[in-house]
């Protein structure tokens, strides 16, 4: 996701858009973007230590975007 002190066009515009659909009460609006990465054998704490560099040194800009790990069955 876009760190709150970065301006997101994308999500204003989704904003803006909402009323005007029919849907209201929304107060802001942030885009961001979803990886899926799925690996073979047990999730350690290696294996999460190292989809962490992952996403710091390739699949994020940590200038700009955070980001969260978390493992799905």
């Amino acid at each position: 996701m876009p760190k709150p002190e970065i301006l997101d066009p994308q999500g204003k515009a989704v904003q803006g858009a909402l009323p005007r659909l029919g849907f209201t009460g929304v107060t802001d609006v942030r885009q961001g973007k979803r990886f899926e990465i799925e690996l073979e054998g047990e999730v350690t704490d290696a294996v999460l230590a190292e989809v962490e560099k992952m996403a710091e040194t390739l699949l994020s800009n940590p200038v700009i975007e955070n980001y969260t790990v978390s493992v799905e069955q």
